[in-house]
């Protein structure tokens, strides 16, 4: 019998400034690719009409009836495609100044972008802010789209200026665009297919070409083992009284007889069984329970490393980029809860080593605070020790948020830490 070889899936967010195009492109492509639900085009034409307003591919995915109304996205919503290549998850995040959290949330799980750019209003304020973000979240997978061409007459001295002017601020971030591509969503040009009448100057990728050419992430099978432990349950009561460890396999895979480490706290032993696992062994984004040869005490937020591998860092001290976006301004002294995987700690903030503006791209330093909309170079200290990876080399386990006062205030990425990790088994 042949394998089965598993699908590939791309997750892009697709980003950029307020009424620039973004739900038109990704409703565009949901429909040129046949992948909309079926009667799902009629019935966005049938609240059209009913509501005298002209159809838009927008709403297609802007469901929400207060997003219709107002002709903006609120939340970042999510839509599957399927191509011969592979999947997709597109990410269509909102370009409100507003609901600037919603985007960083949106975009947080995303491997590559599609940013628009408005060609009659050019590069704006959150054209530049959305690009610095995408490099802060370490995306570097990025196709512009030059929108609405339609309305400057397709000229192409529009689209190369504004291409020339974006790529400069891209570079201020440390990132480069893979392909800048002129479009009219709402038309459909260059969108699945190439615009060749309207604009015969372009000869570069449609914008399916350019997500088709995206090269996948790297597997996170090929990684090492990390499961974050969501809990440790006990039935007692029911004559199997065995804790279970649970937790949703990050990287790598886990089977009996693994030998295994938990940080922060050293703790080790062995993997007796895995539960309701058919296949004998758990591979990345499957939730998985096991039992252990000893029993340990462990707790929700320690990470599950096999002995032998490369460990997490562990530490209560780290560099790290946080792009805030609370009311109040996250300030030097005071504490917050960071929000890592399963694990949450206290954190306060030792130190801002300077801060960016995201509009004006303004640097500063010498400041003891970081604004609304601002982002900041800070180092963190922990009041417990935190098991976590660099951004670079594990998103998944290297972005954290901060909660202030029951609110999720700022979003961030771990640069490095500040300090040795123990060696396994050293802390008890």
């Amino acid at each position: 019998m042949t394998a089965i070889t598993p699908r590939s899936r791309l997750n892009v967010v697709i980003a950029g400034h307020v009424d620039h195009g973004k739900s038109t492109v990704a409703g565009r492509l949901a429909s040129d690719t046949g992948n909309l639900p079926q009667g799902k085009l009629d019935s966005v034409r049938g609240f059209c009409e009913q509501n005298s307003r002209p159809f838009e591919y927008a709403f297609l995915l802007d469901a929400l009836k207060e997003e219709r109304s107002q002709g903006i996205t609120i939340d970042a919503a999510r839509m599957f495609l399927r191509t011969a290549r592979r999947d997709y998850l597109i990410i269509d995040a909102p370009g409100h100044s507003e609901f600037i959290k919603n985007m960083v949330s949106g975009a947080s799980s995303a491997s590559a972008a599609l940013l628009v750019i408005d060609a009659e209003e050019g590069v704006r304020e959150n054209s530049r802010r959305h690009g610095y973000l995408l490099s802060m979240l370490g995306i570097s997978q990025i196709a512009v789209l030059v929108n609405k061409m339609d309305l400057v007459g397709y000229r192409q001295e529009v689209f190369q200026n504004i291409a020339a002017e974006y790529a400069a601020a891209l570079a201020q971030f440390g990132i480069a665009a893979r392909v800048f591509i002129p479009t009219a969503a709402a038309l459909g040009e260059n969108i699945s297919l190439r615009a060749v009448a309207s604009m015969p100057w372009y000869s570069g990728p449609s914008t399916l070409d350019a997500l088709e050419a995206f090269p996948a992430p790297p597997a996170p099978i090929d990684g090492p083992v990390r499961m974050p432990v969501q809990d440790v349950y006990r039935f007692e009561g029911s004559g199997d009284e065995r804790p279970i460890v649970a937790g949703t396999v990050e990287s790598g895979s886990l089977r009996a007889g693994d030998e295994m480490v938990f940080y922060p706290s050293g703790k080790t032993s062995v993997i007796k069984a895995l539960q309701d696992s058919a296949a004998g062994c758990a591979g990345p984004g499957q939730a998985v329970g096991f039992t252990l040869t000893e029993t340990l005490d462990l707790r929700r937020g320690e990470v599950a490393a096999r002995r032998g591998e490369t460990p997490p860092h562990v530490s209560q001290l780290l560099r790290a980029s946080v792009f805030w976006f609370g009311g109040d301004a996250l300030r030097k002294g005071r504490d917050y809860q960071l929000k890592l995987g399963t694990a949450r700690v206290v954190a306060r903030l030792e130190e801002v080593a300077r801060v960016v503006d995201t509009c004006t791209l303004e640097v500063q330093v010498g400041r003891d605070c970081v604004e609304r909309n601002e982002a900041g170079e800070c180092i963190l200290r922990l009041q417990a020790p935190l098991a976590f990876e660099k951004s670079s080399e594990n998103l998944g386990l290297g972005r954290f948020v901060l909660v202030a006062d029951y609110e999720i205030c700022g979003a961030g990425l771990v640069r490095e830490p500040l300090g040795v990790s123990p060696p396994e088994g050293d802390l008890v």
